[in-house]
């Protein structure tokens, strides 16, 4: 890969710290200006984020600024999941800002599952005054104390000469190392008060210095373990995709000829239409890719931490696999599966190291032999591939989210809330590129897709951007379409309306006699109104769409689909949403019930696969 293109890909750019501007040195200014200027320095050009009195200081000089984009959002969550959008589509750190005390709070779940999915963020909260800290003073949080399990580090500023460097540092700690977020809270009198303003600044992070070059030893052996085995798997997971790593495994992947599998959070990070991708693992993965890490040899996990949603009852996963386990973060590799080869370093480094010492494998004669794991791995691929049903006369969500991959093409970008839609995302839609599948992988947390989608399409206003967002997901945050609206930000929106929370009602089905308690909304199919003409909609959410100011439209039945989607991608002066209208009762297939082994999955309900004469020796 060109320096040029890894600038281009997804994942954590480096932090300048400025160095790429002229040197400031001793400028009288205020706390709150010092904190402007560290951003524009510090290369931020986007702000998610919602004034209050603790951090109005900060919003009087960000009025002035010329670099910096200030969105005002219309929910503090809205603001965090924007900034994960942005930092996730782009690569570069996203920016939120909230006041103290209720704000900082609803900033909470946006820095929890930035934390859960590495996601580099910056969170920027107002905080009472110094001498207040501790008095349950009016709007006072300890927010610090609040995320410290949720942040990948934390600060509490409470003196102006501390801002600017305190910014660089956050950014740094954000960018480097395994991403995640950074919290800084700042005292409303430091804000306020005169300090001196220099950049760049020098760090004062003792102790932080994270491992990016692997070991050559590990690597020799991980690479001779590759070549030894029988039946290897590439487990990719969501690490690939942050190194900027793709490239490399593809080089890796062509060169052993193992199979491949990514994760929900790695999807894109090698294309799905690759012959050596087996797909997606885990809960809802595809038969051939849970069946591959189930009855592999050596797992070679890449960036991957393996989460109890892949490993099923952790006990019985890959009983016979010896286990390469590659992280940038120490603290993963054996925390939930031993690993017999630790490799600590960037996937970009270990893939590209494990490739040269493969090739030297192969120069002594030491080639990998794979043809009878290849002949098992076909069958269950051709076996049990993804499918769905159709019931007559209503549409099936699946194939509006076909459709939908379909038309807008493998340069568009898509976010999803959480649930049936987004497996259905994930399994339906072929990502072929990098980037393109931003979505709530650890928190699973609902109200993501849309404000995730105003953020990437903030970053990449070039890109098309879709949410497909399930109708509970959406009724979270879909305030944020009034933000999408006054700023310009023209994103499409998928409601994928089965009238039910739907993947908690499929658990109901499967697991508790069909008794629905508390999943069916007030909204689509199924409801009737008092006439018994119409169905009752609450909301409408095309009446909703078009209060907002957007483009509101409804797609009822199959044959609509093509042409709603049409209508939709030629729009894009506004954002738009369509209410898809689909089957309440479609399932997401295949599945791995929680909590028991991945040997049990069904490929559909009531259908176990059968590997019956398949040799996988």
């Amino acid at each position: 890969m060109t320096e040029q293109a890894r600038a281009a890909a997804p994942g954590p750019q480096p932090h300048s710290h400025g160095t790429q501007r002229v040197a400031t040195a001793g400028i009288p200014m205020t706390g709150a200006q010092a904190l402007i200027r560290a951003l524009e320095e510090s290369g931020v050009d986007t702000i998610f984020g919602y004034p209050g009195g603790a951090i109005l200081p900060a919003y009087d000089p960000l009025l002035d600024s010329t670099r910096v984009r200030h969105i005002l959002v219309r929910h503090e969550q809205g603001a965090g999941h924007a900034a994960t959008g942005y930092a996730q589509a782009t690569g570069r750190v996203g920016v939120c800002m909230a006041t103290s005390g209720p704000g900082a709070t609803n900033l909470v779940t946006p820095i929890a599952d930035a934390h859960m999915d590495s996601v580099p963020i910056v969170a920027i909260t107002g905080q009472v005054n110094a001498a207040s800290i501790g008095t349950d003073a009016f709007q006072e949080a300890d927010i610090v104390g609040i995320t410290m399990p949720i942040t990948k580090h934390n600060f509490l500023v409470t003196r102006p000469e501390d801002i600017a460097r305190t910014i660089a540092e956050a950014f740094h700690i954000a960018a480097t190392g395994r991403p995640g977020p950074v919290l800084v809270d700042i005292a409303k009198d430091a804000m306020q008060s005169p300090t001196t303003f220099r950049w760049p600044v020098e760090l004062d992070l003792p102790g932080y210095r994270p491992v990016s070059k692997p070991h050559a030893k590990q690597i020799r052996e991980a690479a001779r373990m590759i070549v030894e085995a029988k039946r290897p798997v590439l487990y990719v997971g969501g690490g690939v995709l942050k190194a900027r790593a793709t490239a490399q495994l593809r080089v890796l992947a062509e060169l052993t000829g193992a199979p491949v599998v990514t994760t929900l959070m790695a999807r894109g990070a090698f294309p799905d239409s690759h012959p050596l991708h087996l797909g997606m693992p885990g809960m809802h993965g595809t038969v051939a890719a849970v069946t591959a890490l189930q009855k592999s040899d050596l797992i070679i996990a890449l960036g991957a931490r393996f989460d109890d949603r892949v490993t099923g009852k952790l006990s019985s996963f890959a009983p016979e696999a010896k286990v390469v386990h590659a992280d940038i973060d120490p603290a993963e590799i054996s925390k939930n599966r031993v690993a017999d080869v630790p490799i600590v370093g960037d996937c970009a480094e270990v893939i590209t190291d494990l490739a040269t010492a493969v090739r030297a494998e192969h120069a002594a004669g030491r080639v990998c032999d794979y043809a009878a794991w290849w002949s098992s791995l076909e069958t269950w691929r051709t076996r049990y591939p993804l499918g769905y049903e159709t019931v007559k006369g209503s549409l099936a969500p699946q194939f509006v989210i076909e459709r939908l991959g379909r038309i807008a093409g493998p340069e568009a970008v898509f976010t999803t809330g959480v649930g049936q839609h987004q497996m259905w995302a994930a399994q339906f839609i072929n990502y072929e590129n990098p980037g393109t599948f931003l979505n709530s992988g650890g928190a699973g947390t609902m109200g993501y897709a849309l404000p995730a989608a105003m953020g990437a399409k903030a970053g990449r206003p070039e890109a098309t951007v879709w949410a497909i967002d399930g109708d509970g997901c959406f009724q979270m945050t879909n305030q944020e379409l009034a933000t999408c609206v006054i700023n310009e930000i023209p994103i499409k929106v998928a409601v994928i309306n089965n009238g039910t929370l739907g993947m908690v009602r499929q658990w109901q089905t499967l697991f508790y006699n069909q008794r629905y308690s508390n999943t069916t909304l007030a909204a689509g199919p199924g409801v009737s109104s008092v006439g018994g003409a119409e169905p009752r909609r609450v909301p409408d959410f095309v009446k909703l769409a078009e209060a907002y100011g957007c483009v509101g439209l409804r797609c009822e039945s199959p044959d609509q689909v093509d042409a709603t989607i049409e209508k939709a991608m030629a729009i894009d002066d506004a954002p738009v949403v369509v209410d898809f209208v689909v089957h309440q009762d479609a399932m997401v297939w295949p599945m791995v019930p929680a909590g028991v082994s991945n040997d049990e999955i069904l490929a559909a309900r009531g259908m176990r696969p059968v590997f019956d004469g398949v040799d996988d020796e």
